[in-house]
């Protein structure tokens, strides 16, 4: 920090050496100046952007003649030559149309949105500015064929084409070319610890696989973010966000969210930066105390398991216990005939007595740029931190607190190749299991076997005392619950406080961790060097260190390290076949290989045609592949009702955990505990719904169905699309269709493996019983979800269309709908979770204008979601269908360099839910103030 303080202290040192010196203004067509517009000498990397003003002074080191290219986002860019020193230059740009706008990311070289060979969707400054929502990432939902699930209010998800969780990891953000994923989760936690909105440059979404390109984890999609660099955009910006989050169950609470950036050109040949960002807010209270297993059941019948409350997940037969307390003489004989052959669960806490809610975000980022020879040749070395709070749902609920996560990047670039590798850690903080929190607060007031040990004892007695059914389990709950730690004393702070620093899941609830991911890419494009193509090659490297000393995967022993590496070439050339008629050709071809599995190829073929320069017809076939993540591979997490463990060929041997044996078991095996691994899952298991369903209600054999679930390897999918661009009197038209057709598929299946016999049922007790039946009928088993591949086939296929247009003397109105279906039988594979979760239909609209008189700009954006079934290892349900509405108004005041801004999310109050389990999105209501941001 003290070095890029002195940093900052030479802008008042600063000497400038140029020769020529042109100035100017830029504005639009209707004389309104255009912060921010790109001024750059051709064939240089020196140039400068307009002030808030529009107006812009170019020191250039050259003597005429010479030429500048003036760019604006949105607008048609215009070549000016300077012929004279001191020359005063206006420009007046015409506005273009979104598909003008230029994108990286689709071919990794600068191509228009018009050209591009597959969907690509695009964010800019301009659109950033005009957003309704509350911040730029929330923005995003308002693209076609984008769906944002909220998991927390600091915490959002951003999915395309359908396998949407929390945990996405199918889908890949980049920073500034980062992964911005945290390593321990393999996934990025929304905008938490991303960007500054001063900072950014522009967004770009491109939907699909992508892997032929950018590697195994670009299998559903690639969120871009670019941040401005120092050379281009200088000065001080910021901004400030108050307002208040307004929601049923938490109430009005306030919300703050400021940034603010400084940039400085020392010279030609240096340049820096610094970014800051803090939020604060409360976060969605999640109050739902509907069934979990979606039985009906509420909190006054025995075995309630509900959505936000936490301990009730244990839960036990209370015949057996009553059988084993007869065994041991600590009941009545021939007692245990009065005890029904019921579940019954603990008493639990709410969610909201087990977190503060608090929702908050510090971020920081600066970067040192070097041109040693004042061109495009640049030595960049990029820093950043942040530290935040926010609610995950994954297995469990878990309150992430004081996460922090840092990066650090050195980078060597110019207009044709990069080179770079950065270091990602994260350390998990002061983070905790929710779920196991409740759990635990109530072992350590009372254990379970004396909880249920008194629950059986009362039982018995109410019942000898005539009391009914329902009586008696209702004086039995009291007894046991009697002395229970209530939210709010001393002795329930106590035991939370001990719970949340204890990483030991049978105590506690803190999970540890302070994992890093090492990875280097490279790209050279021969575009300049060869006329007859234009040729790019590259490749990565990926290492991973896995460090959690055992709260999130099986790595009690020390780090887990494994590595990844790809190449990758791509071939794109254009052919004018008439005058009218140009086509498109763009060859890839990727191979990536881990350590762990054989190498992958992964092609992609498109043709793009552009006729009489106002139609685009394009058609792609791609293949992609997934690695599995490092959850998939190496998670061994006891989550309450079952057990996740990863499917790497070495994990399931690790993850070794002790289990108390019922009265029979013991008698069968004679020893009261076992020591069992997740091998069982893999290989002696069956299908958990073949459980439930079948054998529960039958007691026959037969209906038990072997799993063995197959270790886990990597998925693929094959992609085909079509797609349009258009111009129609003044009409954009922008869709597309899809069909993905997806080989071993990655997902979950739900297992129970006996803790002793085998499921083949060859081994039996002496009256004929398989030993495995036994242990399931004795409740001597582990009900595990693994990660392994489907043999089914999974398909599915969608389409999306945008239409855009000016109306009404200038009027910006824009609407699209996306359309997509999973193809797979889900009645055949009851056990097997695609965790599609996505709506099948979702509009979306905007209206507005920038300009409806002098300063003065509004926008507003609709949103409907079809309803839609949610799948999650924390539970499943419904989601229903939403309309929201977000606003904003916005006023612009020159001569401070201002724009002011009030705005209101989901301004209909109709409080709604993305997700299964999370809480109901309330409303937000804000003004802002942003200054100086060109």
């Amino acid at each position: 920090m003290k070095t890029i303080l002195k940093l900052f202290t030479m802008l008042f040192c600063v000497v400038s050496f140029a020769q020529s010196t042109v100035k100017g203004k830029i504005i639009d067509e209707t004389g309104l100046p255009l912060p921010g517009a790109n001024i750059v000498v051709v064939g240089t990397s020196t140039g400068t952007v307009s002030d808030f003003d529009g107006n812009y002074t170019l020191s250039v080191n050259q003597n005429p003649p010479f030429s500048i290219r003036v760019s604006y986002t949105g607008f048609e860019a215009q070549t000016i030559e300077i012929t004279s020193n001191e020359q005063t230059v206006d420009v007046t740009l015409k506005e273009g149309n979104s598909l003008d706008e230029v994108v990286i990311s689709a071919s990794r070289t600068p191509e228009r949105i018009f050209e591009s060979p597959v969907t690509v969707e695009r964010f800019g400054i301009k659109e950033i500015k005009n957003t309704a929502s509350v911040d730029f990432y929330d923005g995003l939902e308002n693209l076609k064929g984008v769906d944002i699930n909220t998991n927390s209010l600091t915490f959002k998800s951003i999915n395309t084409r359908g396998f949407a969780t929390f945990a996405n990891t199918r889908f890949m953000q980049l920073v500034d070319g980062m992964d911005n994923s945290a390593p321990a989760l393999n996934f990025p936690l929304g905008n938490l610890l991303g960007m500054t909105e001063t900072d950014v440059q522009s967004v770009e979404l491109l939907p699909g696989a992508a892997s032929a390109l950018y590697g195994a984890n670009a299998f559903n999609g690639i969120l871009f973010m670019r941040s401005k660099n120092p050379f281009d955009h200088q000065g001080i910006s910021g901004y400030l966000k108050r307002g208040i989050t307004s929601q049923e169950a938490a109430g009005d609470n306030d919300y703050t969210d400021l940034g603010i950036r400084m940039a400085y050109k020392f010279s030609e040949k240096f340049a820096a930066k610094v970014n800051f960002g803090y939020l604060k807010g409360t976060d969605w209270f999640a109050v739902n105390e509907a069934d979990k297993l979606n039985r009906g059941l509420t909190r006054a019948d025995i075995d309630y398991d509900g959505i936000n409350v936490y301990g009730d997940e244990v839960s036990t037969n209370i015949n057996d216990v009553a059988q084993t307390l007869e065994g041991l003489g600590l009941a009545p004989s021939g007692s245990s005939a009065l005890v029904p052959s019921v579940d019954v669960s603990r008493t639990g806490y709410n969610e909201r007595d087990l977190t503060n809610y608090n929702a908050e975000s510090i971020k920081a980022d600066w970067g040192l740029y070097f041109r040693p020879w004042e061109n495009d040749f640049e030595i960049q070395y990029v820093g950043k931190v942040g530290s935040g709070n926010t609610i995950y749902q994954g297995a469990n609920r878990y309150n992430i607190k004081n996460f922090f996560l840092q990066q650090h990047k050195l980078e060597i670039r110019n207009d044709n190749f990069f080179v770079r590798g950065y270091v990602t850690e994260d350390k998990a903080g002061d983070s905790y299991d929710m779920v196991f929190t409740g759990i635990n607060i109530n072992r350590a007031w009372k254990d379970d076997q004396t909880w249920f040990g008194e629950y059986v004892a009362s039982y018995i007695g109410a019942t000898l005392g005539g009391a009914t059914d329902t009586q008696a389990h209702a004086a039995a709950r009291a007894q046991a619950d009697t002395g229970r730690y209530l939210p709010g004393t001393p002795e329930f702070q106590a035991a939370f406080n001990r719970s949340i620093n204890d990483p030991d899941l049978t105590t506690g609830s803190k999970f540890q961790d302070n994992s890093k991911i090492y990875h280097a890419d490279a790209n050279y494009n021969f575009g300049e060097l060869i006329d007859f193509a234009e040729i790019q090659v590259g490749g990565s490297y990926r290492r991973y260190s896995l460090n959690s000393f055992g709260t999130i995967y099986t790595d009690n022993d020390g780090p887990i390290n494994y590595s990844e590496v790809g190449v990758y070439t791509q071939l794109q050339r254009s052919l004018e076949l008439s005058e009218s008629v140009e086509l498109k050709l763009t060859g890839s071809l990727r191979y990536d290989k881990s350590e762990l599995f054989d190498g992958f190829f992964s092609p992609r073929l498109s043709a793009g045609f552009t006729i009489n320069q106002d139609h685009n017809i394009r058609a792609s076939f791609q293949t992609g592949f997934r690695n599995p993540t490092t959850q998939d591979l190496y998670i061994g997490l006891d989550v309450g009702r079952a057990i996740l463990i990863g499917g790497a060929a070495d994990n399931p041997a690790r993850d070794i955990r002790n289990y108390d044996l019922s009265a029979n078991g013991t008698a069968i095996t004679g020893q009261n505990n076992i020591a069992f691994d997740g091998t069982g899952a893999y290989n002696n298991s069956f299908a958990a719904s073949s459980v439930s369903n079948g054998f529960a209600l039958t007691g026959n054999p037969a209906d038990l169905e072997i799993a063995n679930s197959n270790l886990v390897k990597p998925e693929q999918v094959s992609s085909v699309e079509l797609g349009y661009r258009g111009k129609l009197d003044g009409i954009i038209v922008d869709a597309s269709v899809y069909y993905n057709q997806y080989q071993d598929f990655l997902a979950n299946e739900t297992v129970i493996a006996p803790f002793y016999g085998d499921v083949e049922l060859t081994e039996t007790l002496p009256d004929g019983t398989p030993l495995a039946v036994a242990a399931i009928a004795n409740g001597d088993f582990q009900a595990y979800q693994t990660y392994t591949n489907s043999d089914e086939d999974v398909n599915s296929y969608g389409a999306a269309i945008q239409v855009s247009a000016k109306v009404f003397d200038g009027f910006d109105l824009s609407a699209n709908y996306t359309y997509a279906k999973l193809d797979f039988d889900v009645k055949q594979n009851p056990d097997f979770r695609t965790f599609f979760n996505t709506p099948e239909h979702k509009v979306k609209a905007s209206f507005g204008k920038t300009e409806l008189f002098k300063n003065f700009g509004f926008n507003v954006s609709w949103r409907w979601s079809d309803n839609y079934f949610w799948e999650s290892s924390f539970g499943d349900g419904d989601v229903p269908s939403f309309n929201v509405i977000d606003a904003q108004i916005n006023f612009r005041v020159p001569s401070l360099k201002s724009t002011f801004k009030a705005g209101a999310t989901n301004l209909l109050q109709d409080e709604y839910f993305t997700a299964f389990g999370t809480g109901f999105i309330g409303s937000q209501y804000y003004v802002s103030w942003t200054i100086n941001n060109l």
